[in-house]
Formats: structure tokens, C-alpha cells, sequence
């Protein structure tokens, strides 16, 4: 199998090195020119790596291409491209839904709309996909976990959560100057931060056979957990992000 990329941002690149260190049998990955910086960056640190001359060419030598573009560039390229008859299109692309993927694209190929996340570069974290496809969901399982979205209507939802990720990463900033203020050296301050948010995930991942706010109610009233959610809470800060989850959904 020849796996076609175009666009080489940072998503792509995470998806590509993720398929590098997996199990997944392909003959070869092709990448389209886009970033030339890039481009050549993944072709000097992965083997079976080829860069193309331009995006036609990625598609007309590629069983699977994945479309690691922004939403207003695929709009521009995509009617210009001439796809292949049941080849299978990925898209990463945010806010161009299903039919207006097949407008675009004009020809009967099999398409599925997928949401990696840059830890799909360690092959983990979640991958949403619409429709569902036994092929592709096979194939993420590989180097993720592969959510299969019944309407595209939730896939919005998906989208919304997944822009949460560089806040998340902003609490582990915070937490992590925090500790350097209070004069913890900077390297065991970030190492206990990012371990300690690492672990709470895995065991709230473990939990499956309760809701997650079980996590949140075993605290110890009047211990140290239940005061930092309740200070938390008298500050707004989830109302507040809540809200900001509504304003990332109004524009997807």
C-alpha cells in the first residue's frame, strides 16, 4: 500500500511518525512539496519516504491521500485535482464537512473525515472518524484508538474537544512555573508535572465502568484535591470553560 500526503504541517508529520514506528504494511509514503522544509525533514529521518514534484502526483501514485490541509486551501485545490476511482481520501480537514468533500472532489472514491492528535506520533490518543470504515478504522487502531462516529452532526463535538489540547497544555505550563517560582528546579518541576498529569490520564482511561466524576467525588472532603476543585469552581473557571467550548463549536 503507497500512502500520498498532501500537506506537510505539524499534524502530518505527527500522523507520518506514527506510521513509521507501526506495524501497518506500507510499500511507501508519498508527500507533496507543500512545505519543502518539512518535506525534507521526514524524508531524511524515515525511510521509504518520497517527496513529490507537485499534489497531482502524490495522488496519481498513492492507494490511500490523506489531505493535511487548512479548510480554506483544500477549497481552492481540490476541484483542480484529478482523484482516482475507489481510491480512499482522508481528510483532516476541519470544517468541510462530508458532502461538501465529495462536491469537491467529484468522483466516487471512498471518503473518511479523521481527527489525529499529535500524540498519534508516540501511536497514541484517539482518532475520530466518519463515516465508519473497517479498513480505516483498522488502520488508525494501529497507531491510536479509533472512535467511530455514527453522525457527522457529533463529529463537531469531537473537533471542539480537540481544541482544548494547547489549554491543556497551558495548565501544565502554569503548574510547571509555578513550582520554578517557588524555587523547585526547572527540570524536576516540568518532569513531575507532565508524570504526574500523565498518570491521572491513564487511570481515568482505566476507568471504564464509571463516570469520570466518580474521580472527582472520592476526594477527601477538606483535603487538598477537594479545596482545588472548589476554589476552582468559586473562580468560574469551569463555567468559563464551558463557554469557550460553545464558542469553538459556533465555529466549526
Amino acid at each position: 500500500m503507497i500512502l500520498g500526503f498532501i500537506g506537510t504541517g505539524n499534524i502530518v508529520s505527527d500522523v507520518v511518525s506514527g506510521i513509521t514506528k507501526s506495524k501497518i504494511p506500507y510499500k511507501k509514503i508519498i508527500v507533496s512539496p507543500r512545505n519543502k522544509k518539512k518535506a525534507k525533514i521526514l524524508k531524511k529521518k524515515y525511510q521509504r519516504i518520497s517527496i513529490a514534484k507537485d499534489n497531482q502526483a502524490v495522488i496519481d501514485n498513492s492507494n490511500w491521500v490523506f489531505l493535511g490541509i487548512l479548510p480554506s486551501v483544500g477549497k481552492k485545490i481540490l476541484p483542480n485535482l484529478k482523484f482516482k476511482k475507489n481510491q480512499t481520501i482522508i481528510s483532516f480537514m476541519s470544517t468541510i464537512d462530508y458532502l461538501e468533500l465529495k462536491r469537491l472532489i467529484k468522483l466516487k472514491v471512498n471518503i473518511v473525515k479523521a481527527i489525529p492528535m499529535p500524540p498519534i506520533s508516540l501511536k497514541k490518543g484517539p482518532v475520530a472518524i466518519f463515516p465508519k470504515n473497517k479498513k480505516v478504522k483498522n488502520f488508525f487502531n494501529k497507531i491510536g484508538t479509533t472512535i467511530e462516529i455514527k453522525d457527522e452532526k457529533l463529529s463537531k463535538n469531537f473537533w471542539t474537544i480537540s481544541g482544548t489540547m494547547a489549554s491543556f497544555y497551558e495548565l501544565l505550563n502554569v503548574l510547571t512555573n509555578w513550582l520554578i517560582k517557588e524555587k523547585v528546579d526547572k527540570k524536576d518541576a516540568q518532569k513531575y508535572v507532565t508524570h504526574l498529569y500523565s498518570a491521572l490520564a491513564q487511570l481515568a482511561a482505566s476507568n471504564t465502568s464509571k463516570p469520570l466524576k466518580y474521580l472527582v467525588e472520592e476526594q477527601t472532603p477538606g483535603g487538598l484535591n477537594w479545596q482545588g476543585v472548589n476554589e476552582l469552581r468559586k473562580l468560574g473557571y469551569y463555567r468559563l470553560l464551558e463557554k469557550s467550548l460553545k464558542k469553538i463549536y459556533k465555529r466549526l
